[in-house]
């Protein structure tokens, strides 16, 4: 018994030790940062228990961040989801040509990088040469300043996450699509069910599992791409309108020196994304159907 048991140890021992450096203690060192004052690169440090915490309660720019990661969650999450769901179900459900290649087609802007994400849409709002710009110029409405105006800005960002991730959702989608019997929809097609009917009544249900697994990952996922396609575009502009949470806590931490501010955002943060992903695992729980 003894054998197995050190072999065992010895597969998981370096995973685990990579878990407990990488994620555990960096984990724990912000949650202990949180409570100093300290600039990040001077040797002295003090002890100011909660007071981060109470300064970001009156803290305009942190407000105004909270406020545009939870749009952006809001409006990214759901446009994703609808637009990754009903392209599989079409691609999988319908008899297109082609299918492969549109898959192909859909699945390349997740593999590009933010930067390049990035570059492709400050192109696309160029408020003079833009894309944008240039079709409402064709239908006679006056050019706009999609990453310049305080009142849009965000929602031009939100444009660009729904482009990188609807491809991703799509293909595993699919896959679970895929699995469903075909018997199922030959049977509602004898009893005269309709589309709509047949993706609300046996296509959702049964995947299901896999839509709670990828609204959990989306949620976190989200929140890190927003900073890098944020930080990319606007960097955090216009006067801090497009700021989101990493973005702000960088700034914090790394740019004004105040890296004791900048754990306690870090902190929030934490929180706020595993509240939330519990609170929609909780709400979207329900009995898996199965087959």
């Amino acid at each position: 018994m003894k054998k197995p048991r050190a072999f065992i140890f010895f597969c998981i021992a370096p995973a685990l030790l990579l878990f407990l450096v990488f994620m555990v203690y960096p984990t724990i060192s912000v949650f202990v940062m949180s409570l100093f004052k300290w600039g990040g690169y001077s040797t002295s440090r003090a002890f100011v228990g909660i007071d981060n915490f109470k300064a970001l309660l009156s803290d305009t720019r942190f407000i105004g961040s909270f406020k545009n990661t939870v749009i952006l969650l809001v409006l990214v999450t759901a446009f994703t989801l609808v637009a990754a769901l009903w392209c599989a179900n079409t691609l999988t459900r319908e008899n297109i040509k082609a299918k492969g290649l549109f898959r192909v087609i859909f699945y390349i802007p997740n593999i590009l990088s933010a930067v390049v994400i990035a570059a492709i849409f400050s192109a696309i709002y160029d408020p003079s040469s833009g894309l944008a710009n240039s079709f409402l110029s064709l239908m006679g409405i006056s050019p706009v300043m999609w990453l310049g105006n305080r009142d849009i800005v965000i929602f031009s960002i939100a444009i660009a996450m729904i482009w990188q991730a609807t491809g991703y959702y799509m293909v595993m989608y699919m896959s679970s699509m895929a699995a469903i019997p075909e018997s199922l929809y030959e049977a509602s097609d004898i009893e005269g069910a309709s589309r709509s009917s047949k993706f609300f009544k046996i296509t959702l249900p049964l995947i299901w599992t896999n839509l709670r697994t990828t609204l959990t990952f989306f949620i976190i996922s989200s929140i890190n791409i927003s900073f890098l396609l944020v930080r990319a575009m606007t960097g955090g502009g216009p006067d801090g309108a497009s700021e989101v949470f990493l973005s702000y806590m960088y700034d914090q931490a790394y740019t004004n020196s105040s890296y004791g501010y900048g754990m306690a955002i870090g902190v929030v943060i934490f929180v706020f994304s595993f509240t939330l992903s519990a609170i929609v695992n909780l709400i979207t729980k329900r009995e898996p159907v199965e087959l």
